[in-house]
């Protein structure tokens, strides 16, 4: 009789056991790790991110994870955005020179998968990254995330849901750009007839997967800014007052939220910024990133010997 093929070697790698990829040294003293599966899902691609390390580490660094955007329906992971490219030099090799680790992670575009697919890939993003921070040289207890746009917006869910299984720390924060936080609210937020909520074809409606209308509990549960609650971490929210996309508004539903809450928030009025920093020169959307970095900072210092920490700086307060 025949041996029975072993179909067990037909399930696919577990990415909590996959060795690394070959490193890379885009500048002194980072170590760029590109393409790493964190996630294995049937029927759909490899989910992969790329980690941005620092080299010789006095200890285990607190993390950024990056979250891209795109209108949930493309972007690349590791782009912050258009401006960025010129105004602010290589910012995650930045991020490590000032003691961070950064992982900019991929997530289902709602061409491949609806919400809440999305919310799902990065809380399984933040599993991987607790369970191999001891590789990695990452305190996984001091995470923030941080998203531009459509990015901004899954970093507000993430950051509100909490990491999927209970032994992952929550995250310490979230820094939010130009981002949708109330998605019911469009429609009074925007000019009158610049969004319709019974469209089907809307960036929006792409993401839940039917006319907003037509799904208010969907919706709902879509809107960071409905998802607020007393544990919510710290959060940043910076939002042009020109924005034409993602109105100014959205981002003062969320502050309004965490304030409701008793959550901390800093919220940041960009006078004469439309969406992606447009109409800013490059020293504006250097503040911009510089604001964002400083309060990633002030949210992971360490208690030491009674003092606050974070590698060889103070960090200085958000705001």
């Amino acid at each position: 009789m025949p041996t029975p093929f072993p179909f067990e070697l037909l399930a696919p790698p577990n990415p909590l056991t996959l060795p690394l990829p070959p490193a890379a040294h885009p500048s002194p003293g980072v170590r760029l790790v590109r393409g790493v599966p964190y996630g294995v899902i049937d029927g759909a691609r490899p989910l992969e991110l790329d980690l941005w390390l620092p080299e010789n580490a006095p200890g285990p660094c607190p993390v950024i994870v990056f979250v891209h955007g795109g209108a949930w329906r493309q972007g690349l992971r590791d782009d912050m955005g258009p401006l960025l490219r010129d105004a602010v030099q290589d910012p995650f090799a930045r991020l490590v020179a000032a003691g961070f680790a950064v992982a900019c992670a991929d997530y289902r575009l709602s061409g491949e998968a609806v919400y809440p697919a999305q919310l799902d890939d990065l809380r399984t993003a933040l599993g991987w990254l607790h369970a191999r921070s001891r590789e990695l040289g990452t305190d996984s207890s001091r995470t923030v995330l941080w998203g531009a746009s459509a990015g901004g917006h899954l970093a507000a869910l993430t950051a509100l849901a909490g990491p999927a299984g209970t032994a992952v720390p929550p995250v310490r924060g979230c820094v939010v750009w130009y981002a949708p936080t109330d998605l019911a609210a469009l429609v009074e937020d925007c000019p009158p007839g610049r969004f319709d909520p019974g469209s089907t074809a809307s960036f929006e409606a792409l993401l839940i997967g039917s006319a907003l209308d037509a799904a208010p509990d969907l919706v709902a549960a879509a809107g960071p800014a409905k998802r607020v609650t007393p544990d919510a971490p710290p959060f940043l929210v910076l939002h042009g007052t020109e924005d034409t996309l993602v109105p100014v508004a959205q981002g003062r539903r969320l502050a309004a939220a965490l304030r409701e809450a008793g959550v901390p928030v800093d919220f940041r009025a960009i006078d004469g910024a439309d969406h992606l920093w447009v109409g800013l020169d490059g020293d504006r959307i250097e503040e911009c990133f510089l604001t964002s970095l400083r309060f990633a900072r002030s949210v992971t210092v360490q208690q030491t010997n009674g003092a606050e920490e974070n590698g060889p700086d103070r960090a200085p307060r958000a705001g």
